[in-house]
């Protein structure tokens, strides 16, 4: 029953806010950005708390005072599916997100994403994939923070995933930190391959920022794995408690 409710409960509330919608477009084609931004945060935070609150996730979120002031690339690990919602809610605020490209075929969901200013990546086409990450660089010399998932696909709660360099190499390029974030019992959510909900209770921290100015060449290429190894370690210390 839960399921069916959330679902039920996602697809009304996109349909309900459709004036909403409409409202911000014409305030990003009048060049009210800030308004616009603004809006579309509290409207994208709001729809995201409730969904996660559907669900039954009894969220954790430690480190908040980790995350400095200005434009940052938020790293996370990637376990489930509701990662996205998390990410978008435990931040200091809505952020763009690097999703993957079969996200766009969501009809509603892109289009509030794109006026999140999320970015849709086809990680089988290297050029596109190049060129979404030069958008997210722009972004970042914009004043906005950017939060990418670098395993690209959900490990559902299981052994970290490689970290793509590339993902992470739009943070060094820009010259902004990069804020680590660990996320534990997502995947108990909604697994991988399901569709079913189950109320589950999840952790996130957020470690201290990565500074990546003045990095030397091969401390950027180490840079992935140090992540990778930084967020499983403490996910094995928040698991321990």
């Amino acid at each position: 029953m839960r399921t069916i409710i959330w679902f039920i409960y996602f697809w009304l509330y996109l349909l309900v806010s459709l004036p909403r919608y409409y409202h911000v477009k014409r305030l990003e084609q009048r060049g009210q950005r800030e308004e616009h931004d603004r809006l579309v945060r509290h409207y994208v935070g709001d729809w995201a708390s409730r969904l996660l609150r559907l669900a039954g996730a009894k969220v954790e979120t430690t480190g908040r005072e980790n995350i400095p002031q200005g434009p940052v690339v938020f790293v996370g690990n990637h376990q489930g599916y509701f990662d996205i919602p998390l990410m978008i809610t435990q931040m200091d605020k809505p952020n763009p997100l690097v999703a993957k490209k079969e996200i766009q075929k969501i009809p509603m969901i892109r289009s509030w994403m794109e006026e999140l200013r999320c970015v849709f990546i086809d990680r089988q086409d290297a050029r596109q994939s190049m060129d979404c990450l030069k958008r997210a660089q722009e972004l970042l010399k914009e004043g906005y923070s950017v939060v990418i998932f670098p395993e690209g696909t959900r490990n559902n709660g299981k052994e970290l995933l490689e970290f793509k360099a590339g993902a992470i190499r739009m943070a060094t390029r820009a010259g902004v930190p990069i804020v680590p974030v660990c996320i534990d019992g997502s995947c108990n959510l909604m697994g991988k391959g399901s569709l079913w909900i189950h109320p589950a209770k999840v952790k996130i921290h957020i470690l201290p920022p990565v500074s990546t100015e003045q990095m030397s060449r091969e401390e950027i290429r180490a840079l992935p794995e140090h992540l990778r190894e930084q967020i499983a370690q403490e996910i094995q210390k928040m698991r321990m408690e």
